[in-house]
Protein backbone atom coordinates (compact mmCIF):
# COMPACT_ATOMS: atom_id res chain seq x y z
CA UNK A 1 0.00 0.00 0.00
CA UNK A 2 2.65 2.62 0.88
CA UNK A 3 4.58 1.66 -2.29
CA UNK A 4 1.50 1.85 -4.32
CA UNK A 5 0.97 5.62 -2.73
CA UNK A 6 4.76 6.68 -3.22
CA UNK A 7 4.54 5.58 -6.83
CA UNK A 8 1.12 7.43 -7.63
CA UNK A 9 0.47 8.00 -10.86
CA UNK A 10 -0.40 12.01 -10.71
CA UNK A 11 -2.96 14.14 -13.00
CA UNK A 12 -0.20 15.38 -14.43
CA UNK A 13 1.44 12.22 -15.34
CA UNK A 14 -1.55 10.54 -16.72
CA UNK A 15 -2.14 13.49 -18.63
CA UNK A 16 1.59 13.54 -19.94
CA UNK A 17 1.29 9.84 -20.77
CA UNK A 18 -2.07 10.67 -22.32
CA UNK A 19 -0.30 13.48 -24.58
CA UNK A 20 2.83 11.40 -25.44
CA UNK A 21 0.84 8.09 -26.44
CA UNK A 22 -1.36 10.25 -28.67
CA UNK A 23 1.46 12.74 -30.18
CA UNK A 24 3.76 9.55 -30.63
CA UNK A 25 0.87 8.03 -32.64
CA UNK A 26 -0.17 10.90 -34.17
CA UNK A 27 3.38 10.98 -36.02
CA UNK A 28 3.73 7.41 -36.13
CA UNK A 29 0.90 7.85 -38.56
CA UNK A 30 1.54 10.70 -40.22
CA UNK A 31 4.88 9.30 -41.50
CA UNK A 32 3.34 5.85 -42.65
CA UNK A 33 0.91 7.68 -44.89
CA UNK A 34 3.52 9.92 -45.43
CA UNK A 35 6.18 7.00 -46.98
CA UNK A 36 3.18 5.56 -48.72
CA UNK A 37 2.25 8.25 -51.08
CA UNK A 38 5.86 9.38 -51.15
CA UNK A 39 6.08 5.51 -53.08
CA UNK A 40 2.72 6.05 -54.71
CA UNK A 41 4.02 9.48 -56.19
CA UNK A 42 7.49 8.04 -57.18
CA UNK A 43 5.86 4.79 -58.55
CA UNK A 44 3.77 7.22 -60.40
CA UNK A 45 6.15 9.42 -61.53
CA UNK A 46 7.76 6.89 -62.97
CA UNK A 47 5.19 5.28 -64.83
CA UNK A 48 5.05 8.30 -66.54
CA UNK A 49 8.01 8.68 -67.45
CA UNK A 50 7.93 4.68 -68.87
CA UNK A 51 4.72 5.90 -70.63
CA UNK A 52 6.56 8.81 -72.04
CA UNK A 53 9.25 6.36 -73.12
CA UNK A 54 7.03 3.84 -74.90
CA UNK A 55 5.93 7.05 -76.95
CA UNK A 56 9.16 7.99 -77.81
CA UNK A 57 10.14 4.45 -79.06
CA UNK A 58 6.69 4.15 -80.89
CA UNK A 59 7.87 7.95 -82.73
CA UNK A 60 11.17 7.19 -82.66
CA UNK A 61 11.34 3.75 -84.44
CA UNK A 62 7.88 4.88 -86.73
CA UNK A 63 10.27 5.77 -89.87
CA UNK A 64 12.34 2.75 -89.78
CA UNK A 65 9.23 0.48 -89.43
CA UNK A 66 7.30 1.84 -92.38
CA UNK A 67 10.82 1.64 -94.63
CA UNK A 68 11.26 -2.09 -92.95
CA UNK A 69 14.78 -0.69 -92.44
CA UNK A 70 15.62 -3.29 -89.57
CA UNK A 71 19.38 -2.42 -89.32
CA UNK A 72 18.06 1.59 -87.95
CA UNK A 73 15.60 0.18 -85.84
CA UNK A 74 17.64 -2.09 -83.80
CA UNK A 75 20.38 0.59 -83.81
CA UNK A 76 17.42 2.85 -82.26
CA UNK A 77 17.10 0.38 -79.57
CA UNK A 78 20.14 -0.14 -78.55
CA UNK A 79 20.49 3.64 -78.20
CA UNK A 80 17.39 3.94 -75.97
CA UNK A 81 18.29 0.47 -74.00
CA UNK A 82 21.62 2.27 -73.46
CA UNK A 83 19.99 4.94 -71.45
CA UNK A 84 20.53 4.60 -67.85
CA UNK A 85 17.70 2.74 -65.72
CA UNK A 86 16.49 0.64 -68.63
CA UNK A 87 16.65 -2.80 -68.52
CA UNK A 88 15.80 -3.90 -71.72
CA UNK A 89 13.56 -2.89 -74.78
CA UNK A 90 11.92 -5.31 -77.28
CA UNK A 91 9.61 -5.73 -80.16
CA UNK A 92 7.31 -7.98 -81.07
CA UNK A 93 5.06 -8.91 -83.66
CA UNK A 94 1.22 -9.86 -83.94
CA UNK A 95 2.04 -13.39 -82.90
CA UNK A 96 4.13 -12.79 -80.14
CA UNK A 97 7.92 -13.85 -81.16
CA UNK A 98 10.68 -11.58 -80.27
CA UNK A 99 11.89 -10.11 -83.83
CA UNK A 100 14.30 -7.25 -81.99
CA UNK A 101 15.70 -6.84 -78.52
CA UNK A 102 18.28 -5.38 -76.75
CA UNK A 103 18.95 -8.52 -75.35
CA UNK A 104 20.28 -10.66 -78.45
CA UNK A 105 19.79 -14.02 -77.17
CA UNK A 106 15.97 -13.34 -77.12
CA UNK A 107 15.50 -12.62 -80.72
CA UNK A 108 13.35 -15.19 -82.06
CA UNK A 109 11.76 -16.20 -79.06
CA UNK A 110 8.11 -16.59 -78.19
CA UNK A 111 6.35 -14.64 -75.10
CA UNK A 112 2.60 -13.90 -74.87
CA UNK A 113 0.97 -12.36 -77.42
CA UNK A 114 -0.46 -8.72 -77.58
CA UNK A 115 -3.74 -8.89 -76.81
CA UNK A 116 -4.24 -5.16 -78.28
CA UNK A 117 -4.63 -2.84 -74.78
CA UNK A 118 -1.41 -1.21 -73.29
CA UNK A 119 -0.08 -2.66 -69.75
CA UNK A 120 1.86 -0.95 -66.97
CA UNK A 121 2.66 -3.55 -64.09
CA UNK A 122 5.81 -4.26 -61.67
CA UNK A 123 7.53 -7.36 -61.38
CA UNK A 124 11.07 -8.66 -59.14
CA UNK A 125 13.60 -10.16 -61.36
CA UNK A 126 15.79 -12.99 -61.32
CA UNK A 127 18.22 -10.87 -58.81
CA UNK A 128 15.38 -9.49 -56.94
CA UNK A 129 15.43 -6.05 -57.46
CA UNK A 130 11.85 -4.54 -58.76
CA UNK A 131 11.37 -3.80 -62.60
CA UNK A 132 8.50 -1.78 -63.96
CA UNK A 133 7.41 -3.27 -67.56
CA UNK A 134 5.80 -0.82 -69.95
CA UNK A 135 3.95 -2.67 -73.00
CA UNK A 136 2.67 -0.46 -75.73
CA UNK A 137 0.66 -1.86 -78.54
CA UNK A 138 1.79 -1.40 -82.51
CA UNK A 139 -1.62 -0.14 -83.99
CA UNK A 140 -1.97 -0.77 -87.93
CA UNK A 141 -2.77 2.44 -89.41
CA UNK A 142 -3.21 3.51 -92.91
CA UNK A 143 0.09 4.16 -93.97
CA UNK A 144 1.16 0.96 -92.81
CA UNK A 145 -1.81 -1.00 -94.85
CA UNK A 146 -0.88 0.98 -98.09
CA UNK A 147 2.78 0.76 -97.31
CA UNK A 148 4.58 -0.95 -100.28
CA UNK A 149 7.79 -2.29 -98.11
CA UNK A 150 5.65 -4.72 -96.28
CA UNK A 151 1.69 -4.62 -97.03
CA UNK A 152 -0.45 -5.19 -93.86
CA UNK A 153 -4.08 -5.95 -94.63
CA UNK A 154 -6.76 -3.14 -93.21
CA UNK A 155 -8.10 -6.04 -91.30
CA UNK A 156 -5.20 -6.50 -89.07
CA UNK A 157 -5.68 -4.02 -86.11
CA UNK A 158 -2.53 -5.01 -84.01
CA UNK A 159 0.96 -4.80 -85.70
CA UNK A 160 2.93 -6.14 -82.89
CA UNK A 161 4.40 -4.57 -79.37
CA UNK A 162 7.14 -2.85 -78.06
CA UNK A 163 7.95 -3.83 -73.98
CA UNK A 164 10.14 -1.55 -72.39
CA UNK A 165 11.44 -2.59 -68.70
CA UNK A 166 12.67 0.08 -66.21
CA UNK A 167 14.42 -0.49 -63.09
CA UNK A 168 13.22 0.71 -60.21
CA UNK A 169 16.26 0.06 -58.15
CA UNK A 170 16.82 3.74 -57.94
CA UNK A 171 13.85 4.66 -56.77
CA UNK A 172 13.84 2.43 -54.11
CA UNK A 173 17.16 3.31 -53.16
CA UNK A 174 15.71 7.15 -52.83
CA UNK A 175 12.76 5.78 -51.10
CA UNK A 176 14.80 4.03 -48.35
CA UNK A 177 16.97 7.29 -48.09
CA UNK A 178 13.41 9.14 -47.45
CA UNK A 179 12.24 6.86 -45.46
CA UNK A 180 15.34 7.35 -43.09
CA UNK A 181 15.05 10.52 -43.03
CA UNK A 182 11.61 10.36 -42.17
CA UNK A 183 12.41 8.00 -39.58
CA UNK A 184 15.16 10.14 -37.72
CA UNK A 185 12.17 13.59 -38.56
CA UNK A 186 9.53 11.75 -37.20
CA UNK A 187 11.56 10.58 -34.04
CA UNK A 188 13.04 13.76 -33.19
CA UNK A 189 10.09 15.51 -33.78
CA UNK A 190 8.34 13.20 -31.59
CA UNK A 191 11.13 13.72 -28.63
CA UNK A 192 10.66 17.62 -29.17
CA UNK A 193 7.13 17.32 -29.09
CA UNK A 194 6.95 15.24 -25.97
CA UNK A 195 9.62 17.35 -24.19
CA UNK A 196 7.23 20.72 -25.44
CA UNK A 197 4.19 18.82 -23.84
CA UNK A 198 6.14 17.93 -20.52
CA UNK A 199 7.42 21.48 -20.22
CA UNK A 200 4.14 22.97 -20.79
CA UNK A 201 2.19 20.85 -19.03
CA UNK A 202 4.52 21.60 -16.39
CA UNK A 203 4.84 25.15 -15.94
CA UNK A 204 0.58 25.50 -16.97
CA UNK A 205 -0.86 22.54 -14.88
CA UNK A 206 1.24 20.30 -13.15
CA UNK A 207 2.84 23.68 -10.98
CA UNK A 208 -0.57 25.41 -10.38
CA UNK A 209 -2.61 22.31 -9.41
CA UNK A 210 0.77 21.43 -7.21
CA UNK A 211 0.14 24.66 -5.56
CA UNK A 212 -3.48 24.53 -5.00
CA UNK A 213 -2.85 20.61 -2.95
CA UNK A 214 0.09 22.42 -0.86
CA UNK A 215 -3.08 25.55 -0.38
CA UNK A 216 -5.98 22.98 0.29
CA UNK A 217 -3.43 20.95 2.85
CA UNK A 218 -2.54 24.23 4.36
CA UNK A 219 -5.62 25.71 4.97
CA UNK A 220 -7.08 22.33 6.06
CA UNK A 221 -4.55 22.06 8.92
CA UNK A 222 -5.84 25.63 10.06
CA UNK A 223 -3.91 28.21 8.40
CA UNK A 224 -6.36 30.27 6.70
CA UNK A 225 -3.97 33.37 6.33
CA UNK A 226 -2.50 31.29 2.77
CA UNK A 227 -3.11 32.38 -0.59
CA UNK A 228 -2.35 31.09 -3.82
CA UNK A 229 -0.66 32.83 -6.39
CA UNK A 230 -2.54 33.81 -9.44
CA UNK A 231 0.12 33.31 -12.46
CA UNK A 232 -2.77 33.42 -15.21
CA UNK A 233 -5.98 34.97 -16.32
CA UNK A 234 -7.01 30.95 -17.60
CA UNK A 235 -9.31 28.23 -15.75
CA UNK A 236 -6.28 27.84 -13.21
CA UNK A 237 -5.98 31.30 -13.01
CA UNK A 238 -9.40 31.51 -11.67
CA UNK A 239 -10.02 29.11 -9.91
CA UNK A 240 -6.56 30.10 -7.78
CA UNK A 241 -8.41 33.48 -7.13
CA UNK A 242 -11.09 31.54 -6.26
CA UNK A 243 -9.74 29.60 -3.68
CA UNK A 244 -8.21 32.87 -2.31
CA UNK A 245 -11.67 34.00 -2.08
CA UNK A 246 -12.96 31.62 -0.92
CA UNK A 247 -10.07 31.05 1.82
CA UNK A 248 -11.05 34.48 2.68
CA UNK A 249 -14.67 34.22 3.06
CA UNK A 250 -13.75 31.44 5.32
CA UNK A 251 -10.95 33.16 7.79
CA UNK A 252 -14.14 35.67 7.91
CA UNK A 253 -15.99 33.43 8.78
CA UNK A 254 -14.08 31.79 11.44
CA UNK A 255 -13.49 35.14 12.81
CA UNK A 256 -16.86 36.06 13.28
CA UNK A 257 -17.61 32.39 14.73
CA UNK A 258 -14.81 32.86 17.27
CA UNK A 259 -16.03 36.25 18.33
CA UNK A 260 -19.51 34.92 18.59
CA UNK A 261 -18.17 32.12 20.69
CA UNK A 262 -15.86 34.75 23.22
CA UNK A 263 -19.23 36.49 23.00
CA UNK A 264 -21.58 33.91 24.16
CA UNK A 265 -18.79 32.03 26.69
CA UNK A 266 -18.62 35.78 28.33
CA UNK A 267 -22.33 36.22 28.27
CA UNK A 268 -22.85 31.97 29.81
CA UNK A 269 -19.76 33.22 32.56
CA UNK A 270 -21.91 36.55 33.67
CA UNK A 271 -25.17 34.58 33.79
CA UNK A 272 -23.56 31.29 35.27
CA UNK A 273 -21.99 34.68 37.94
CA UNK A 274 -25.65 35.63 38.09
CA UNK A 275 -27.14 32.31 38.73
CA UNK A 276 -24.59 31.59 41.40
CA UNK A 277 -25.66 35.20 43.02
CA UNK A 278 -28.95 34.52 42.36
CA UNK A 279 -28.96 31.32 43.98
CA UNK A 280 -26.97 32.66 46.78
CA UNK A 281 -29.15 35.87 47.12
CA UNK A 282 -32.22 33.37 47.43
CA UNK A 283 -30.36 31.59 49.91
CA UNK A 284 -29.91 34.26 52.07
CA UNK A 285 -33.04 36.18 51.49
CA UNK A 286 -34.81 32.97 53.29
CA UNK A 287 -32.87 33.19 55.61
CA UNK A 288 -33.18 37.42 55.97
CA UNK A 289 -36.84 36.76 56.21
CA UNK A 290 -37.10 33.77 58.28
CA UNK A 291 -34.56 35.71 61.01
CA UNK A 292 -36.93 38.91 60.59
CA UNK A 293 -39.74 36.75 61.00
CA UNK A 294 -38.31 35.35 63.90
CA UNK A 295 -37.50 38.70 66.00
CA UNK A 296 -39.59 40.79 64.53
CA UNK A 297 -42.76 39.87 66.83
CA UNK A 298 -39.76 40.08 69.78
CA UNK A 299 -38.36 43.37 69.12
CA UNK A 300 -42.21 44.63 68.67
CA UNK A 301 -42.93 44.15 72.26
CA UNK A 302 -39.26 45.89 73.40
CA UNK A 303 -39.98 48.33 72.05
CA UNK A 304 -44.01 48.58 73.72
CA UNK A 305 -42.65 47.67 76.99
CA UNK A 306 -39.85 50.17 76.72
CA UNK A 307 -42.33 53.01 75.56
CA UNK A 308 -44.73 51.86 78.37
CA UNK A 309 -42.53 51.68 81.07
CA UNK A 310 -40.87 55.15 79.96
CA UNK A 311 -44.12 56.27 80.09
CA UNK A 312 -44.25 55.07 84.07
CA UNK A 313 -41.58 56.07 85.23
CA UNK A 314 -41.97 59.66 84.01
CA UNK A 315 -45.40 59.80 85.99
CA UNK A 316 -43.51 58.98 89.61
CA UNK A 317 -40.60 60.97 91.01
CA UNK A 318 -37.83 58.48 92.37
CA UNK A 319 -34.05 58.58 92.62
CA UNK A 320 -31.87 57.95 89.29
CA UNK A 321 -35.42 58.20 87.01
CA UNK A 322 -33.38 60.48 84.84
CA UNK A 323 -30.78 57.95 84.09
CA UNK A 324 -33.63 55.32 84.17
CA UNK A 325 -35.11 57.32 81.42
CA UNK A 326 -31.98 57.67 79.10
CA UNK A 327 -31.40 54.04 79.62
CA UNK A 328 -35.02 53.11 78.52
CA UNK A 329 -34.72 55.66 75.53
CA UNK A 330 -31.70 53.93 74.22
CA UNK A 331 -33.74 50.83 74.44
CA UNK A 332 -36.36 52.81 72.72
CA UNK A 333 -34.20 53.83 70.20
CA UNK A 334 -31.93 50.70 69.28
CA UNK A 335 -35.37 48.32 69.31
CA UNK A 336 -36.17 50.99 66.15
CA UNK A 337 -32.79 50.52 64.51
CA UNK A 338 -33.22 46.80 65.00
CA UNK A 339 -37.05 47.46 63.67
CA UNK A 340 -35.45 49.44 60.30
CA UNK A 341 -33.18 46.33 59.86
CA UNK A 342 -36.04 43.58 60.03
CA UNK A 343 -38.09 46.17 57.33
CA UNK A 344 -34.51 46.09 55.73
CA UNK A 345 -34.18 42.37 56.01
CA UNK A 346 -37.84 41.65 54.66
CA UNK A 347 -37.11 43.76 51.87
CA UNK A 348 -34.34 42.43 50.94
CA UNK A 349 -35.85 38.47 51.05
CA UNK A 350 -39.25 40.16 48.55
CA UNK A 351 -41.62 39.68 51.68
CA UNK A 352 -42.56 42.92 51.90
CA UNK A 353 -45.40 44.00 49.98
CA UNK A 354 -45.37 45.75 46.91
CA UNK A 355 -47.69 47.93 45.55
CA UNK A 356 -47.12 48.25 41.96
CA UNK A 357 -48.48 51.21 39.75
CA UNK A 358 -47.79 53.00 36.50
CA UNK A 359 -45.42 55.73 37.70
CA UNK A 360 -43.50 58.74 36.07
CA UNK A 361 -39.59 57.87 36.39
CA UNK A 362 -39.19 61.44 36.37
CA UNK A 363 -41.12 62.20 39.47
CA UNK A 364 -40.32 58.81 41.22
CA UNK A 365 -36.17 60.41 40.85
CA UNK A 366 -36.70 63.85 41.58
CA UNK A 367 -38.49 62.80 44.93
CA UNK A 368 -35.06 60.88 46.02
CA UNK A 369 -33.14 64.33 44.63
CA UNK A 370 -35.05 66.41 47.01
CA UNK A 371 -34.40 63.90 50.03
CA UNK A 372 -30.93 63.77 49.66
CA UNK A 373 -30.47 67.34 47.83
CA UNK A 374 -29.51 69.21 51.40
CA UNK A 375 -27.00 66.70 52.02
CA UNK A 376 -25.33 67.26 48.85
CA UNK A 377 -25.27 71.36 49.52
CA UNK A 378 -23.37 70.38 52.50
CA UNK A 379 -20.87 68.49 51.26
CA UNK A 380 -20.46 71.29 48.09
CA UNK A 381 -21.36 68.66 45.82
CA UNK A 382 -22.35 69.66 42.43
CA UNK A 383 -25.76 67.71 41.28
CA UNK A 384 -26.59 67.62 37.53
CA UNK A 385 -30.27 66.61 36.75
CA UNK A 386 -30.97 65.15 33.12
CA UNK A 387 -34.40 64.33 32.40
CA UNK A 388 -35.34 63.01 29.49
CA UNK A 389 -39.22 64.82 28.19
CA UNK A 390 -42.27 62.86 27.38
CA UNK A 391 -41.09 59.22 28.93
CA UNK A 392 -43.38 56.59 28.99
CA UNK A 393 -45.09 55.15 32.45
CA UNK A 394 -42.81 52.46 33.87
CA UNK A 395 -44.25 50.07 36.01
CA UNK A 396 -42.79 49.54 39.56
CA UNK A 397 -43.49 50.24 43.38
CA UNK A 398 -42.73 53.51 43.60
CA UNK A 399 -41.45 54.30 46.86
CA UNK A 400 -39.33 50.94 46.23
CA UNK A 401 -37.80 52.29 43.25
CA UNK A 402 -37.25 56.02 45.13
CA UNK A 403 -35.68 53.56 47.50
CA UNK A 404 -33.53 52.21 45.49
CA UNK A 405 -32.32 56.38 43.87
CA UNK A 406 -32.08 57.19 47.00
CA UNK A 407 -29.09 54.39 48.28
CA UNK A 408 -26.96 55.29 45.08
CA UNK A 409 -27.15 59.22 45.61
CA UNK A 410 -26.20 58.44 49.29
CA UNK A 411 -24.03 56.03 48.72
CA UNK A 412 -22.29 58.49 45.82
CA UNK A 413 -22.07 61.61 48.06
CA UNK A 414 -20.51 59.27 50.77
CA UNK A 415 -17.46 58.73 47.74
CA UNK A 416 -17.57 62.02 47.80
CA UNK A 417 -16.60 63.62 51.18
CA UNK A 418 -14.88 66.67 49.97
CA UNK A 419 -17.14 67.50 47.55
CA UNK A 420 -17.41 67.10 43.54
CA UNK A 421 -20.19 66.12 40.85
CA UNK A 422 -23.11 64.17 40.92
CA UNK A 423 -24.99 63.39 37.65
CA UNK A 424 -28.57 61.90 37.58
CA UNK A 425 -30.36 61.06 34.24
CA UNK A 426 -33.26 59.54 32.93
CA UNK A 427 -34.07 58.17 29.41
CA UNK A 428 -35.67 55.79 27.20
CA UNK A 429 -33.88 52.87 24.89
CA UNK A 430 -36.58 52.41 22.41
CA UNK A 431 -34.29 49.07 20.84
CA UNK A 432 -34.85 47.24 24.15
CA UNK A 433 -38.05 49.20 25.39
CA UNK A 434 -36.66 50.10 28.71
CA UNK A 435 -36.56 53.00 30.85
CA UNK A 436 -32.80 53.95 32.31
CA UNK A 437 -31.65 56.02 35.33
CA UNK A 438 -27.61 56.88 35.34
CA UNK A 439 -26.33 57.93 39.08
CA UNK A 440 -22.53 58.94 38.40
CA UNK A 441 -19.76 60.43 40.73
CA UNK A 442 -16.56 61.48 40.51
CA UNK A 443 -15.29 60.16 43.57
CA UNK A 444 -12.69 57.67 44.46
CA UNK A 445 -14.26 54.63 42.67
CA UNK A 446 -14.38 51.07 43.91
CA UNK A 447 -11.42 48.82 43.92
CA UNK A 448 -11.48 46.13 41.71
CA UNK A 449 -11.27 43.31 44.21
CA UNK A 450 -14.42 44.78 45.67
CA UNK A 451 -16.64 45.53 42.92
CA UNK A 452 -17.80 42.04 42.38
CA UNK A 453 -19.26 41.78 45.56
CA UNK A 454 -21.23 45.08 46.11
CA UNK A 455 -24.45 43.78 46.02
CA UNK A 456 -23.55 41.20 48.44
CA UNK A 457 -25.57 40.82 51.49
CA UNK A 458 -24.17 42.40 54.66
CA UNK A 459 -20.56 43.54 52.65
CA UNK A 460 -19.68 46.71 53.57
CA UNK A 461 -16.32 48.90 53.51
CA UNK A 462 -17.41 51.46 55.35
CA UNK A 463 -15.84 52.09 59.08
CA UNK A 464 -19.26 53.01 60.40
CA UNK A 465 -20.20 50.50 63.09
CA UNK A 466 -24.20 51.29 62.45
CA UNK A 467 -23.44 49.94 58.49
CA UNK A 468 -25.89 46.85 57.76
CA UNK A 469 -24.34 46.26 54.43
CA UNK A 470 -27.81 46.13 52.90
CA UNK A 471 -27.81 48.99 51.20
CA UNK A 472 -27.16 48.20 47.40
CA UNK A 473 -28.15 44.39 48.39
CA UNK A 474 -31.98 45.51 48.93
CA UNK A 475 -31.67 47.83 46.22
CA UNK A 476 -30.31 44.99 43.80
CA UNK A 477 -33.22 43.14 44.99
CA UNK A 478 -35.94 45.01 44.43
CA UNK A 479 -34.97 46.03 40.29
CA UNK A 480 -34.69 42.08 39.82
CA UNK A 481 -38.22 41.82 41.64
CA UNK A 482 -39.47 44.75 39.00
CA UNK A 483 -37.41 42.54 35.81
CA UNK A 484 -35.07 44.90 35.59
CA UNK A 485 -31.46 45.25 35.38
CA UNK A 486 -29.01 47.25 37.71
CA UNK A 487 -25.09 47.36 36.78
CA UNK A 488 -22.37 48.84 37.78
CA UNK A 489 -18.66 50.47 36.36
CA UNK A 490 -16.31 51.93 37.67
CA UNK A 491 -12.29 52.94 38.23
CA UNK A 492 -10.24 53.62 40.71
CA UNK A 493 -9.62 57.48 41.20
CA UNK A 494 -11.93 57.72 38.22
CA UNK A 495 -15.61 57.67 40.21
CA UNK A 496 -18.48 55.12 40.02
CA UNK A 497 -21.23 55.11 37.59
CA UNK A 498 -24.58 53.23 38.07
CA UNK A 499 -27.05 51.78 35.54
CA UNK A 500 -30.65 51.13 36.44
CA UNK A 501 -33.11 49.47 33.79
CA UNK A 502 -37.05 49.43 33.74
CA UNK A 503 -38.93 48.05 31.34
CA UNK A 504 -41.61 50.20 29.98
CA UNK A 505 -45.19 49.64 31.01
CA UNK A 506 -45.77 49.50 27.24
CA UNK A 507 -43.47 47.06 26.82
CA UNK A 508 -44.70 44.46 29.79
CA UNK A 509 -48.87 44.78 28.64
CA UNK A 510 -47.10 43.79 24.85
CA UNK A 511 -45.68 41.27 26.73
CA UNK A 512 -48.38 40.40 28.97
CA UNK A 513 -50.92 39.95 25.81
CA UNK A 514 -48.65 38.24 23.28
CA UNK A 515 -48.15 35.51 26.02
CA UNK A 516 -52.04 35.33 26.71
CA UNK A 517 -52.50 35.20 23.04
CA UNK A 518 -50.04 32.69 22.61
CA UNK A 519 -52.03 30.63 25.27
CA UNK A 520 -55.34 30.88 23.29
Amino acid sequence: MKLAAKFRLGLAGKLAICVIASTAAFFALFGIMNVRMARIDSEALVKQSADRLANIMLRSTRYAMLEDDRKALTNIIQELGSEPGIQRIRVMNEHGRVTLSTDAREVGSAVEKPNGTDAVQIFRDARGQRVLAVIRTVPNSPTCSEAACHVHPASQHILGAIDADLSLAQVDAQMAQHQAALRWFLAATIVFGCLAAVAFMWVFVYRPVKELIRGTHRVADGDLEYRLPVRSDDELGDLARSFNKMTAEVADVQAHIEEQVRRKTAELERVHKTLLSSEKMASIGKLAATVAHEINNPLFGILTYARLVLRELLKHEIPGRDDLAEQLQTIERESKRCGELVKNLLTFSRQAPSNREPNDLNTVVQRAVLLVKHKLEMQNIELAQTFAADLPPVECDGNQMQQVVLVLMVNASEAMPKGGRLEVETGFDGASDQEFVRVKDTGCGIPDDVLPRIFDPFFTTKEDQNRTGLGLAVAHSIVEQHAGEISVRSARGEGTEFMVRLPAALAVASAIGSRAGSAR
